[in-house]
């Protein structure tokens, strides 16, 4: 019998349960201070039934990450210029006009991309912040990682020691963005070699014959199955591109990230990071005003 059934005993107490401790625990979540810059990501895609189940899951993850946080996406225009949901410049807009700071734009890429440079252009005339991308970055690499292994191409993890007969053994990392996204995927190629302990190289999708001449390298180097894995979150690449290369190489592909959870992760903490230098630099602006433009804003609240 509880307690709580025999009468004048006292209420039972409900104790915390005990953090984990040592260097894998999770560490506590910090606050989102009221009246924060809200979270804009930004998709690199015009809003559909394409893109917008990927960005609403990635949505849901970030504010389960992060409770608090006021997050929204912004999408471009269809291929016949018409607003296919809010853009970039309607929600910087929107939080303007409700009092907010200006928002924290993040860019859903893992890398370098064309759509930055307008990104960042249209930001600045707002007075908006810009992220970094996404990547490179160890959580991608276990998001690439995860999916291989989905498809039957990697072993899901080095310590299951059990035979894979279609595993790959070399692996091209695959992303949008031409050349300079494929240099900055070699980062990220690195960090999945010492997952999977086979060579990995990366290629642009949208330059021709970049996948080709990659799977020739492998093969020429003595992978005998080579696989295609999309660095791609999927908004940013036309599936056309991915169903090309594999059907061009003749070598199977894993799926693209996706709604994969580190994905979200990485949306959160990317914020978090613009939000903490944001927050710095609003304290540092306060505690250099003069001190009676502070008494006079005293005396106001």
């Amino acid at each position: 019998m509880s307690t709580a059934a025999i009468p004048g005993a006292p209420l039972p107490v409900r104790t915390p349960g005990s953090r984990a401790r040592g260097r894998h625990r999770r560490p506590e979540r910090p606050e989102i201070p009221v009246g924060s810059p809200p979270l804009v990501l930004a998709v690199p895609a015009a809003e559909g039934p394409e893109s917008r189940p990927v960005v609403d899951e990635l949505l849901s993850i970030v504010r389960s990450e992060q409770s608090g946080v006021e997050a929204a996406a912004a999408y471009l225009p269809n291929a016949s210029g018409e607003a296919t949901g809010p853009g970039v410049g309607d929600l910087i807009g929107q939080a303007l006009a409700a009092g907010l700071p200006a928002p924290i734009v993040v860019p859903l890429l893992p890398g370098p991309h064309g759509f930055l440079a307008g990104l960042h252009r249209l930001a600045a005339e707002r007075g908006a912040t810009v992220t970094d991308v996404l990547g490179p970055h160890p959580l991608l690499a276990e998001a690439v990682h995860v999916r291989l292994s989905e498809a039957g191409l990697a072993r899901a993890d080095r310590a299951r020691l059990f035979a894979i007969t279609t595993a790959a053994d070399g692996v091209v990392l695959t992303t949008v963005g031409g050349e300079e996204a494929a240099a900055a995927a070699e980062i990220t190629g690195v960090l999945l070699a010492a997952r999977l302990a086979v060579p990995v190289v990366a290629a642009a999708l949208d330059v021709p014959g970049s996948v080709a001449a990659a799977v020739d390298h492998l093969r020429a180097t003595g992978s005998q199955r080579p696989a295609l894995a999309p660095l791609v979150i999927g908004p940013e690449a036309d599936t056309e591109l991915l169903a090309t290369a594999a059907e061009e190489t003749g070598c199977p592909s894993a799926a693209p990230l996706g709604a994969y959870p580190t994905v979200g992760q990485l949306i959160a903490s990317t914020y978090l990071s613009a939000l903490e230098v944001a927050l710095t630099e609003a304290e540092q602006a306060r505690e250099q005003e003069p001190e009676h433009d502070r008494a006079d804003e005293q005396v106001a609240e």
